[in-house]
């Protein structure tokens, strides 16, 4: 039977990825670890962190190879190949509200109050209520780690209030509810995929993005954006996520080491997230960009609408509004 060379990579690939979840291709199982992050991004230097401190405890039983900056694909292909087991951890971040609407509920603007708020959240409301969805679709999420405070960056004008957005083509990450609350607030929204935005930037496909500063930063935006709109919009968190089939076939030694890991490192991430809030919003406006703090009155007002629009479109919606919003004065 002829057999073309493409056919024939893919059956290898899929042979020694079942090798390697079986063990059987060498003592020491391969853990493929694979983000879109760049390095200098917080996303990436909480990855090589985990990497580091989970090798150090899986030595001679499996060990963790990270490979960042899209090598291995972009966010949407990522989370295929969790499925099929040919990468074994991805770190998805806005684009979990399209396996589940549940996650929405971090696009919701200006829901978290600060980061001890994201961690009540996270108690109380994503391990009971929201990482349940994701298993549903197939997926076992580690750990919620951190993405950041969102701003908005363009090359338009300085975005002081939602009426400055109108007509400007911003990107957002393929998320629906990140899309629709742009959409209220007149912008006209560009779902992308994070390793395209610095081309479209450049070459004025798009006119601006929204990001945490640690994003902006890595990818060297400063070099294709003029204005920094401080508006801190939405929290984003990234989940460090696997494939449920293929990450219940690992040794369960090397699974308990894997998410036992991928929790403590989500405090840290969040300390070395607050640290980065001044010093690289100081680097971004040290490297040309003009800076204005935005009318957070007037965002807020905005955002009503989209409130009530996922409380009525998600079934759960309303209550993981309430509870988290609750939380917000909690001890």
């Amino acid at each position: 039977m002829f057999i073309t060379k493409r056919a024939l990579a893919g059956v290898l690939l899929g042979a020694v990825a079942l090798a390697a979840l079986s063990g059987t291709a060498s003592a020491e199982q391969e853990i493929i670890f694979a983000i879109s992050a760049k390095p200098g991004s917080l996303q990436q230097m909480t990855a090589a962190e985990f990497t580091k401190h989970a090798n150090e405890r899986l030595a001679g039983k499996a060990k963790v190879k990270l490979f960042d900056s899209a090598q291995l694909g972009k966010d949407k292909e990522l989370m295929q190949k969790l499925k099929l087991g040919t990468v074994h951890i991805a770190l998805p971040s806005s684009i979990m509200s399209s396996v589940a609407d549940e996650f929405g509920l971090f696009d919701m603007p200006f829901l978290v109050k600060d980061r001890d708020h994201v961690a009540r959240i996270e108690k109380d409301v994503f391990w009971p209520e929201i990482a349940p969805a994701a298993e549903a679709k197939g997926y076992q999420v580690l750990a919620v780690w951190e993405n950041g405070v969102r701003h908005i960056t363009n090359n338009r004008r300085p975005i002081n209030s939602p009426a400055d957005l109108d007509g400007v083509k911003l990107r957002t990450p393929k998320s629906k509810w990140r899309v629709k609350m742009f959409e209220a607030w007149g912008a006209n929204p560009t779902p992308m995929a994070f390793s395209e935005v610095f081309v479209a930037l450049q070459t004025g496909v798009i006119d601006g993005q929204e990001n945490p500063y640690t994003n902006i930063w890595s990818a060297k935006f400063a070099e294709v954006q003029s204005y920094l709109s401080v508006t801190g919009h939405v929290y984003s968190p990234a989940y460090p996520t696997a494939g449920k089939a293929a990450f219940g076939a690992l040794d369960p030694e090397v699974q308990e080491v894997l998410k036992d890991t991928a929790a403590e490192m989500a405090l840290w991430a969040r300390g070395k997230g607050a640290e980065g809030d001044q010093s690289l919003k100081d680097k971004l406006v040290g490297a040309g960009m003009k800076l204005n703090v935005a009318d957070r009155a007037a965002f807020v007002e905005a955002s009503k609408p989209i409130y009530a629009q996922f409380s009525s479109e998600v079934p759960s919606g309303k209550a993981l509004i309430d509870k988290a919003l609750a939380l917000a004065e909690s001890p």
